[in-house]
This record gives structure tokens, C-alpha cells and sequence, in this order.
């Protein structure tokens, strides 16, 4: 592999890396003002009588976190090819 190539990989994986602390972060302080918002307006009342809906919006959004964790952290499919390839290749010449 070239030394371009592997620079560009590295440069998509950081990429990749920051979006998901960027979407993280938003995903933390969203998901606190909704159900700050829940609590102030249902949820107050009575002991916890309103239905907790920010719950489906944690679900959704976690979701997608969680699968652009997995892209930026384990790599692509090319990454999991090359991985997977050296492992076998080690196997062998033992």
C-alpha cells in the first residue's frame, strides 16, 4: 500500500472519529433538554404520571450513534478485508 493511500485512510478515519465525538456531544446535551423538558412539563406532575417520549428519541438517535461508532472505530469493509487477511496470513506461518 502506498504512503498516500495510507495517509488518506488515516485522514477518513479522523474525520470519521471527530464527527462522532461532534454527534455525541449534541446527542448528550439534546437529549438532557428534552427530557428537561419532560420533567418540567409531565413528568413533575404527580410522580412521574406523564409518558417519558424522549425515551424514543434516545432510542432512534442512539441507533444511528452507535453504527457511526462502529464506521469510525472498526473501520471500513476494506479495513476488516486487510485485518482479517493478516490474521490468516500469521496463521499460516505458524
Amino acid at each position: 500500500m502506498q504512503e498516500q493511500e495510507k495517509d488518506d485512510r488515516l485522514w477518513r478515519t479522523a474525520r470519521r472519529r471527530a464527527a462522532f465525538r461532534k454527534n455525541l456531544f449534541s446527542y448528550i446535551i439534546i437529549s438532557t433538554f428534552l427530557w428537561a423538558v419532560w420533567w418540567f412539563t409531565i413528568g413533575n406532575k404527580d410522580g412521574f404520571s406523564g409518558y417519558p417520549w424522549p425515551v424514543w428519541v434516545m432510542l432512534g438517535w442512539g441507533l444511528g450513534l452507535a453504527m457511526q461508532f462502529f464506521k469510525a472505530y472498526n473501520g471500513d469493509k476494506q479495513d476488516l478485508a486487510e485485518k482479517e487477511y493478516e490474521r490468516l496470513k500469521k496463521e499460516q506461518a505458524q
